[in-house]
């Protein structure tokens, strides 16, 4: 059997699942080559390993500091998986054959319907065109305006090079960054100009290219989905919510909060607000973050981002099916209603397995990595939601980690960035046709 008759065997979570384990392999063999280090050493291939599906998932947590370590072909390299992660293999393959003029096959489309999230295949291949503007347009325009900026604190090549390198990264919700030390943009705290374009940057990777889409449109069209007005409503509210609860528990915090200014006190904690719901840049240093601060980040991180964007965790869409299932049992209520919308019921229990599955994982790889690293619990519990919502916030764990941990929190970012459902769908033999019902039956709840 030849590779194309086997391929076309394999369903659109398997071929999701082995294109990007082939991408990070590929990644992980280039940023071992010498020519990738400053040193001209490169790295080990665990270590490679782990910065490739790091790059490859968006994620952003790190074992050596990028602009210190990697020369800048190794940059580049890292820049190109980042790339490759946040828009999708298949969406990049389909440009390339839309350019070629290829057909693009019912086999793709509905690969391209898994990767995107669809319920549908219609309008994919026009949802692909778009994707590859949307990004180009948004992220040259953030390359411009940080260029702009860092003109002033580096030469212009340098300051153009930050400016596409961060552009990127912050719109696919990467988390790398050029400052070096691991200080992420720690040294903008108070920058209004740096701040106020990483958070758009940020934002409108995180609130998936069909909601842009709709939003880019909506001066024609004058309207917005049920899926539009859910992903805006639920991201207003946790930055709203967000930005209070750092404010109010940082603002005497002499280590975060406490030494800026009023104004930079509100844009360090609109940052933070903003950045653990995907994009893993800080602009203070995490570790120093009270405990309940924390905390709240690693509820953030678990949300995560929207449906069909750059961004991890279980979607904002899916908390809010949640808060909209607990209020409509409280209010004695069948339905969950939003927006005058009734829900179908395939999708509460969609929302439920992909809440529990996320649930489990974490869970299961925390207790794993509080028996293999000697670390305190609240640190590796960060580390390991970072991870599995691709966010790449980190308390310092990360470049401690033993190879065993380096390795699991590998396979955690791996399938937070594929999703535990798509994972499990993938991996799990063909199901066959029910041909009965049981009966039904009753346990007592609460």
């Amino acid at each position: 059997m030849n590779l194309k008759a086997w391929l076309r065997r394999r369903t659109p979570p398997q071929i999701l699942v082995m294109g990007f384990a082939a991408i990070i392999l590929i990644g992980s063999a280039l940023l071992s080559l010498p020519i990738s280090a400053r040193d001209g050493n490169g790295l080990g291939f665990v270590d490679a390993l782990f910065t490739a599906t790091s790059a490859v998932c968006v994620t952003g947590l790190t074992v050596v500091d990028t602009g210190t370590y990697f020369s800048l072909f190794g940059q580049l390299v890292i820049l190109f998986l980042i790339q490759i992660g946040g828009l999708g293999f298949m969406t990049m393959s389909t440009l390339i054959a839309l350019v070629l003029r290829k057909r693009i096959s019912l086999k793709e489309r509905l690969i391209l319907q898994e990767a995107m999230n669809q319920g549908s295949m219609e309008g994919i291949v026009r949802l692909i065109r778009k994707v590859f503007v949307y990004s180009i347009v948004i992220e040259l325009a953030g390359a411009a305006l940080l260029t702009a900026r860092w003109a002033f604190d580096f030469s212009p090549g340098r300051a153009a090079y930050m400016g596409l390198f961060h552009a990127v990264s912050l719109f696919n919700n990467a988390g790398f960054d050029l400052t070096g030390g691991f200080r992420s943009l720690t040294g903008y705290a108070d920058d209004a100009a740096v701040n106020v374009i990483a958070m758009l940057l940020i934002i409108l990777g995180g609130l998936g290219f069909i909601v842009l889409s709709e939003l880019a449109e909506y001066r024609r069209t004058r309207k917005l989905s049920l899926h539009a007005k859910v992903v805006l409503t639920m991201s207003g509210l946790l930055i709203a919510i967000g930005a209070i609860v750092v404010f109010v528990f940082e603002y005497t915090n002499p280590r975060t909060l406490g030494e800026l200014n009023p104004f930079g006190k509100v844009l360090a904690a609109f940052f933070q607000s903003v950045s653990p719901r995907s994009a893993g840049v800080s602009t203070i240093d995490i570790a120093s973050l009270r405990q309940a601060t924390q905390f709240f980040l690693i509820i953030l991180m678990f949300i995560g981002a929207s449906p069909g964007s750059t961004g991890g965790g279980i979607k904002t869409t899916t908390f809010m099916v949640l808060v909209g299932a607990v209020i409509a049992m409280l209010r004695g209520k069948e339905d969950i209603v939003l927006f005058r919308y009734r829900l179908e019921k395939n999708r509460i229990f969609k929302a439920l397995t992909i809440t529990l599955l996320a649930l489990f994982v974490i869970v299961f790889v925390t207790m794993v990595l509080s028996t293999t690293e000697n670390h305190h619990f609240l640190k590796i519990l960060f580390e390991v939601t970072s991870a599995f919502g691709t966010v790449g916030f980190s308390m310092g764990l990360t470049p401690e980690l033993t190879v065993f941990g380096k390795v699991v929190i590998t396979l955690t970012m791996f399938v937070g960035r594929l999703g535990p459902v798509t994972l499990a769908y993938a991996l799990q033999p063909k199901p066959e046709k029910e041909l009965y019902r049981h009966p039904e039956g009753k346990i007592i709840i609460g």
